[in-house]
C-alpha cells in the first residue's frame, strides 16, 4: 500500500516551517542592530532579552552545530524518518544561525536519508524471494 500524499509531504512542510522560523529568529531578532542596542541596557532591557542572549551564546559556542552533527550521526545509525527529519531541521535551523559547515551537513544528510526512507525497499529487496536465496534465473 502506498503512503498517502500528506503523511508525504507533511515532513517537509514542517520543514519550511522551521526554515522560515529560524529566518524569522535571525533576521527579526539577532541581526536588527536597534534589537541589540535595546538588549545591553540592564535596565530598560525588556525580559525576552535573556531569550536573545541564549540564542546568540548557542551559535558563539557552536552549540547548534554539534547538535545538527549529532542528528546527523543519529539519523545514520537509526534508520527511521523522525531521526532523520530531526537532522534535517536541526541541519536548517544551524544553517540559518550562523553554523553553516555542520548545519549544512546535517541538512543535506537528513534530507537524503528522508527521501531513501520515504521511496520504500531498494530496488534489489523487491525481487528477493527469501534471505539468502539465490534465483536460478532472472
Amino acid at each position: 500500500m502506498k503512503p498517502s500524499l500528506l503523511r508525504l509531504s507533511l515532513p517537509w512542510l514542517l520543514l519550511a516551517a522551521i526554515g522560515a522560523l529560524a529566518a524569522t529568529i535571525r533576521y527579526g531578532l539577532i541581526e536588527p542592530a536597534a534589537v541589540g542596542h535595546l538588549c545591553e541596557s540592564a535596565v530598560t532591557a525588556p525580559a525576552w532579552c535573556q531569550w536573545r542572549q541564549m540564542l546568540v551564546l548557542g551559535f558563539l559556542s557552536y552549540g547548534y552545530g554539534w547538535a545538527a552533527l549529532a542528528f546527523a550521526a543519529l539519523a545514520l545509525a537509526w534508520k527511521h524518518p523522525a531521526s532523520a527529519w530531526r537532522a534535517a531541521a536541526g541541519g536548517l535551523l544551524a544553517l540559518q544561525l550562523y553554523c553553516y559547515e555542520a548545519g549544512a551537513f546535517a541538512l543535506l544528510v537528513g534530507c537524503l536519508r528522508l527521501i531513501r526512507l520515504q521511496s520504500g525497499p531498494a530496488p534489489a529487496d523487491q525481487h528477493r524471494q527469501g534471505q539468502r536465496q539465490v534465483q536460478a534465473q532472472p
